[in-house]
């Protein structure tokens, strides 16, 4: 085949790729999260990239004869979470405008440097979708289940997460490393099922390595900044706290949300004296990020702490020793006003 035709075909085939990949992006901006600001930088790099795709190019399109149109891949097909589909399109489109970059240079001296800065221009969508989507996901989570030593975990976790459970975080405070990465592992590829967050408790090194969706740190625990510079700026980062001033220093500091507790006395935190109910009261009033009241709470207790001004709790017990973490996450849920 000609050199030149076989580019413009490439070209072609890429540009196609790119427009289309930024057009489901695009429909997810504008009708899913409703933000005229993303569906705007969407729309600009189509028409960016469309300016390039000239008819010449076009003319040397050969479909019927394209060995690629018959390839495919198992994980193509399926797409579980809006999360899947926008990463499996996002990746698509870079991949698309690095071919673009490339071959662009043996097309045109300006395309390659073009593509170049879409490119970037992706990377930095990429990064504000997918951190407004977990955050999203953090918001509307009612409850959030924390894990404790049972020899039925994954079984509890999974009963919770087809109540309607939407957010897990694991802890486990002495085991060893390569146990504590399997059992996250596992986990977080269970939690991504059922499309709910999984936070990993006080390890940021494995939240990175098992992929999770943030870390959540205590009072002790590497600084949040620190926990941001292993995690990037996507994942998120949740602290504990015990007073107003603990409070203070975590939004400061940059946390996606707080823990507030313990409420009751527990014996997850035996050293630990309950806030009470007065604390749920202050951040109710004060906390500008969301935040979870925890520490001792059941069903029996969960309405006062909801009279207290709480929206999102964080339970233990609750559904880790339940007879039917199911039934018992669906009923918090129903509390909780969750539909």
């Amino acid at each position: 085949m000609d050199k030149n035709l076989a580019i413009s075909r490439i070209l072609d085939a890429n540009l196609d790729r790119a427009r289309e990949g930024l057009r489901v992006i695009e429909e997810w901006c504008r009708l899913g999260l409703e933000n005229s600001n993303w569906s705007e930088k969407c729309k600009q790099m189509r028409q960016e990239i469309a300016h390039w795709h000239t008819l010449d190019l076009r003319m040397a399109r050969n479909t019927p004869d394209d060995p690629g149109t018959d390839l495919s891949h198992p994980q193509e097909v399926i797409r579980e979470t809006i999360e899947q589909l926008l990463q499996a399109n996002l990746c698509r489109i870079q991949e698309a405008l690095r071919v673009l970059e490339e071959y662009g240079k043996l097309y045109d001296p300006n395309m390659g440097n073009t593509f170049k800065k879409i490119r970037y221009q992706v990377y930095t969508l990429e990064s504000e979708l997918l951190q407004s989507y977990r955050y999203q996901k953090l918001t509307n989570a009612a409850l959030y289940l924390v894990t404790s030593s049972t020899e039925n975990l994954f079984k509890i976790v999974e009963s919770a997460l087809q109540g309607g459970l939407n957010l897990v975080q694991y802890r486990k405070k002495n085991i060893d490393d390569i146990i504590r990465l399997e059992m996250c592992q596992k986990l977080c590829e269970l939690c991504h099922k059922y499309d709910a967050l999984f936070i990993v408790n006080d390890r940021a090194d494995i939240a990175l390595e098992v992929n999770a969706d943030g870390v959540h740190l205590g009072q002790q625990d590497i600084p949040i900044a620190l926990a941001k510079r292993i995690l990037g700026p996507n994942k998120i980062i949740g602290r504990s706290t015990t007073n107003p001033q603990e409070m203070a220093k975590a939004v400061a500091e940059g946390a996606d949300y707080i823990g507030v507790g313990p409420v009751y006395a527990t014996p997850t935190k035996p050293d630990k004296q309950p806030a009470g109910l007065d604390y749920v009261k202050y951040a109710a009033c004060h906390s500008p990020i969301p935040w979870f009241a925890i520490g001792g709470i059941d069903e029996n207790n969960v309405t006062k702490v909801i009279e207290s001004g709480a929206t999102q709790v964080a339970v233990v017990r609750a559904i880790m020793e339940a007879d039917d973490p199911k039934k018992t996450t669906q009923k918090l849920l129903k509390k909780l006003k969750v539909q």
